[in-house]
C-alpha cells in the first residue's frame, strides 16, 4: 500500500538527539582506514558487505536488485545462513510533497570491513551517507544515515526507513526439511522494533532505531516470495549546516525470537566495541604477510585479497566455520576451492581459519563418504551436493602436508593421516578400473563428457601421494611411505610420456577412446562454431580427420580442448623441464589482457586486444571465461622453472581486474563476471609472491625455514614483513642494485635456523666475507634475530 502522508505530530530536533540517540559513528571509527571508491560505470553492480554470521549483498547504487541464479533472484539481502532475513531495505526522504528515494547513489565507497553510499538531493540541498556495518561474530547489522542540510533553511522532513523481509531456507533447505512459509510482522508498540517471523519456523528478524519512531506501517512487499515489507519513519527538523544520524539495527536468528532480540540489544550496547573489534582484526590483517613493492597496484590488490578471504569466512555454530567459495553464488562450503585457497590463507597469516575448515571438511567428508572422499560441495544447512569429484581426495593429502609445513604440529599429522590413507585407497581401488594408476572421472573441468583419465586429475594424484609419503615419513612409518613413493614415482614418469603431445608442445587435457573422443570433438565444434572461432574449428576438425583415418582400439591421449589444467603439471613442478618450458610456452598463446583462458579453445585473435566487460551468456555459463585460477596456477608453473618475469606477467594481466567492477575485489571472471569476491584467489597471489618471489619455504616442525629468492628483474626493492610460520614471524627485505642483491631477514624466534640461498657468488654476511662454492647456487645457514647479506 502507499504511505499515508503524517502530520508533524512529533519533529526530532538536533537538541533533542544529543540526549537520546547512541552516538557511535561508524564514520568517526573509519578515520585512517583504507577505502577504495567505485566507478560510476559500476554503480549498478553488486557489493558485498560481511561478517562471519552475516552479510549484505546489494547494488552499489543503493539498491537491492533480486540477483544471483543458484537460488533464482535470491542470492542478494541480508542472509543468516543456513536462512536468509531480507530482501533488502530501502529509504526515502519526505519534503513537503515530494518524495525522494534512496536508490541512486552518487558514489559507492568500499572499506575492509564497512561500506558507503553517497546520495543527492541537489535541490533540496541534502546529502545523506548511508553506511553498512555487520558484526563479526553475531547475526546482526547496523545501518546508519547521515543527513546533511547544506541549505541555508530549516529543513522539516520525514524519513522513512523500509526494510523487505525474506525468511527462508537457503540452497538444499528441502533436503533437510526447511520448508518455507510466509512471514507474519508485528510492531512492538512498547519497545518500537518490529519483528517478523516465519510462520512455520523459528526463523525471525528484528528492526529498530536509536531513535523512537514518529510513525509505523505494514508495507507491500517489492520481491518475491513469502516475505512481508514493514516502516519506521521519523520526523524530523534539520537546521542549516547541521546534521542528522539515525542508525538501524537488525538481528536475526534461525532458532528464536528471543535470540534474535538478545542479539539485537547486543549490537545496540557494543556497537563502538564490535566496530574497534573488527577495525582491530583488519588492522592485523594487513600487517600480515605486508607486501611493499613498486608496483602500487599489485601491491594494494595483495592487500585486500587478505581482506576478501576473511569476507568469505561463515560460521554455522552447529556444523562448523570454514572457508566459503565466492559471492553472492557460493556462500557455502567446497572441497576443492578450500584446498587451494587455504594454501594462500597459510601463507597470509589467516591460521584460524585454516584449521576450521580443514576440521570441518574433514568431518562432513568423513561422515559422509566413510571412506576418505573429499566432498565437493555442502550447503550451509548440512546437505552435501556433491559427495566430491576425483582429484580433491588427493588434493586434500598435499593441503595437509602444506599446512604442517607452516604449522609443525605433529598432532596434526596424525590426525588427518588417516583420512588421507582410507582417500588413497579409495581413488585406486575404486576409480581406476584398468588399474593403470590414472583415477577415471571428473576433475576440475565442468565439461558433459570430460570424465575418463583428466590430466588435472592424473597430476595431483601424483602429488597427493608424493605428499602422504612425506606425511608417513614424518609419522615413521616407513613401509607406507616407501609405498607411497614408489606410486608417486612411477605415477611421474607416466604422465610425462603418456599425457604428453609433441605435436602440440603440451599435456593433454585426457586420455580416452576414439569414441570418446569424437562425441567431445563434435560438441566443441558446436561451441567454437557458435562463438565464432573459426581457428578453431578447424583445429578440431582436422584432429577428427585424423582419428578416423588413424583408429586405435585402445585409449589414448587428446588435445581437445586447451584446457588450463593442461598446466597443472607445471604447477606441481612434475613435467621433466624440456617439456615444461614448450608447454609454458604453448600456454601463453592462450591468454588475454587479463589472464588465462579456462577453456582454450575459445581464445581468438582479438583476445590479445580486449580489455572490456566479459560478455556472459543470457543464463549463467563460463563460456569463454578468463579465470583468476587458471591464471595464478599459470604463474606458479612459470615461477617453477626459473621465470619469475613470466610469472610476473600473469599477476600483472590478473591484477588489472582487481577493482574493476566491485572496489576492493577481484571477480571470479575477469574482468566482471561471476562471484565479485572469490576464495582461490589468495592461492593465485600468496604462492607466486610469497612462496616463489620471496622464496619462503618453511620446515616449522625443524625450526627451520629456506629462503630462496626468486624476484622478477623490475622488482629492485622489495620488502614482506611479519610472514606467520607456527611460533616464528619473518621479515624479509630485498634490495638489488647495479646488479648487486641487499639481503635484511628479522625473525621473531632468535634460535630458528635460516637457510638463506642466493645465486652463486661472494657475499658479506653482516660485514663477514663468505664465499659457498656449488653448481647452482650458495647457501647460509644462519641463526639470530637478525641478518644482513649483500653480494660483494
Amino acid at each position: 500500500m502507499l504511505l499515508k502522508r503524517i502530520a508533524f505530530l512529533s519533529i526530532i530536533t538536533i537538541s533533542q538527539l544529543a540526549t537520546s540517540q547512541n552516538t557511535t559513528s561508524i564514520k568517526q571509527h573509519l578515520k585512517g582506514v583504507p577505502f577504495i571508491e567505485g566507478k560510476e560505470a559500476y554503480i549498478n553492480s553488486p557489493f558485498v558487505t560481511a561478517g562471519r554470521r552475516t552479510y549484505v549483498v546489494g547494488h552499489q547504487d543503493g539498491t537491492f536488485p533480486e540477483i544471483g541464479w543458484h537460488i533464482d533472484g535470491e542470492m542478494g539481502g541480508i542472509w543468516n545462513h543456513p536462512i536468509k532475513l531480507f530482501d533488502g531495505i530501502s529509504a526515502e526522504v519526505i519534503i513537503e510533497q515530494d518524495s525522494f528515494q534512496l536508490d541512486q547513489a552518487t558514489k559507492f565507497i568500499n572499506y575492509p570491513f564497512a561500506s558507503l553510499h553517497l546520495f543527492d538531493l541537489k535541490k533540496q540541498d541534502i546529502k545523506v551517507e548511508r553506511w553498512q556495518f555487520v558484526s563479526d561474530t553475531t547475526q546482526s547489522l547496523a545501518i546508519q544515515f547521515i543527513l546533511k542540510n547544506n541549505g541555508k533553511a530549516t529543513k522539516d522532513l520525514q524519513f522513512n526507513f523500509k526494510a523487505y523481509s525474506d525468511l527462508r531456507p537457503t540452497w538444499l533447505g528441502e533436503r533437510t526439511n526447511m520448508l518455507d512459509s510466509p512471514d507474519i510482522a508485528t510492531y512492538n508498540q512498547d519497545q518500537d522494533y518490529w519483528m517478523v517471523q516465519d510462520r512455520n519456523n523459528p526463523w525471525s528478524v528484528v528492526i529498530q532505531s536509536d531513535l523512537r519512531s514518529s510513525y509505523q506501517d505494514s508495507i507491500e512487499q517489492q520481491y518475491q516470495g513469502q516475505g512481508t515489507g514493514t516502516l519506521l519513519g521519523y520526523n524530523i527538523s534539520i537546521e542549516p549546516g547541521q546534521s542528522q544520524m539515525i542508525t538501524f539495527f537488525l538481528a536475526g536468528s534461525y532458532i528464536s525470537k528471543s535470540n534474535s532480540l538478545k542479539t539485537l540489544n547486543y549490537l545496540e550496547n557494543n556497537l563502538e566495541n564490535e566496530i574497534k573489534l573488527k577495525k582491530a582484526k583488519y588492522k592485523q590483517i594487513a600487517e600480515s604477510s605486508k607486501l611493499t613493492i613498486p608496483d602500487k597496484n599489485m601491491q594494494q590488490a595483495f592487500e585486500w585479497i587478505k581482506y576478501n578471504s576473511e569476507w568469505l569466512v561463515q560460521t554455522i555454530p552447529e556444523i562448523g566455520t570454514g572457508i566459503t567459495a565466492g559471492i553472492p553464488d557460493y556462500p557455502w562450503w567446497f572441497g576443492v576451492d578450500s584446498e587451494y585457497a587455504l594454501k594462500g590463507y597459510m601463507a597470509v597469516g589467516q591460521t584460524e581459519a585454516v584449521d576450521k575448515t580443514i576440521r570441518l571438511l574433514d568431518s562432513v567428508s568423513m561422515s559422509t563418504n566413510q571412506n576418505g572422499r573429499i566432498i565437493h560441495e555442502m550447503s550451509t544447512n548440512g546437505a552435501v551436493f556433491n559427495k566430491g569429484n576425483i582429484n580433491e581426495t588427493p588434493q586434500f593429502a598435499s593441503l595437509i602436508w602444506e599446512i604442517y609445513k607452516w604449522n609443525g604440529d605433529r598432532s596434526f599429522l596424525e590426525e588427518y593421516f588417516p583420512t588421507i590413507q582410507k582417500g588413497l585407497k579409495w581413488l585406486l581401488n575404486e576409480n581406476d578400473e584398468n588399474n593403470n594408476l590414472f583415477p577415471d572421472g571428473f576433475g576440475m573441468m565442468e565439461i558433459h563428457g570430460l570424465d575418463s583419465e583428466m590430466i588435472d586429475v592424473a597430476t595431483y594424484t601424483q602429488k597427493g601421494f608424493e605428499d602422504a609419503s612425506k606425511i608417513a615419513k614424518e609419522l615413521n612409518l616407513d613401509d607406507i611411505s616407501d609405498q607411497y613413493s614408489n606410486t608417486a614415482g612411477i605415477l611421474k614418469q607416466k604422465i610425462n610420456t603418456e599425457f604428453w603431445s609433441e605435436e602440440f608442445e603440451s599435456y593433454a587435457d585426457f586420455i580416452g577412446t576414439d569414441s570418446q573422443a569424437l562425441r567431445l570433438i563434435d560438441d566443441a565444434i558446436i561451441r567454437a562454431d557458435t562463438l565464432q572461432k573459426p581457428w578453431s574449428v578447424s583445429e578440431l576438425k582436422k584432429t577428427r580427420t585424423f582419428i578416423e583415418n588413424n583408429p586405435s582400439t585402445r585409449p589414448r591421449p587428446f588435445v581437445l580442448h586447451h584446457n588450463w589444467v593442461v598446466n597443472t603439471p607445471m604447477e606441481m613442478k612434475i613435467a621433466d623441464s624440456a617439456k615444461a618450458i614448450k608447454a609454458l610456452r604453448t600456454a601463453e598463446r592462450y591468454t588475454n589482457p587479463f589472464g588465462v583462458f579456462v577453456t582454450g579453445i575459445d581464445r581468438d585473435a582479438s583476445s590479445e586486444e580486449g580489455s572490456g566487460s566479459f560478455k556472459g551468456s543470457k543464463s549463467f555459463s563460463y563460456t569463454g571465461a578468463v579465470m583468476t585460477l587458471p591464471t595464478g596456477v599459470q604463474a606458479i608453473a612459470e615461477n617453477n622453472y626459473g621465470r619469475p618475469d613470466q610469472a610476473l606477467n600473469y599477476l600483472k594481466k590478473m591484477s588489472r581486474s582487481f577493482s574493476y567492477a566491485f572496489p576492493g575485489s577481484m571477480y571470479e571472471v575477469s574482468p566482471d563476471y561471476g562471484m565479485i569476491t572469490q576464495a582461490w584467489t589468495v592461492y593465485s597471489y600468496a604462492i607466486p609472491i610469497v612462496q616463489q618471489f620471496f622464496g619462503v619455504d618453511p620446515f616449522a616442525s625443524e625450526k627451520l625455514v629456506v629462503i630462496k629468492p626468486q624476484m622478477p628483474e623490475e622488482w629492485e626493492n622489495a620488502s614482506l614483513e611479519n610472514i606467520k610460520i607456527a611460533e616464528n614471524s619473518i621479515s624479509i627485505y630485498y634490495s638489488k642494485f647495479d646488479g648487486k642483491i641487499t639481503l635484511k631477514i628479522t625473525q621473531l624466534q632468535p634460535e630458528w635456523k635460516m637457510k638463506v640461498v642466493l645465486p652463486k657468488g661472494k657475499y658479506l654476511l653482516d660485514g663477514e666475507i663468505l664465499e659457498q662454492k656449488s653448481d647452482k647456487n650458495s647457501s647460509f645457514l644462519i641463526t639470530g634475530k637478525q641478518v644482513n647479506i649483500s653480494s660483494k
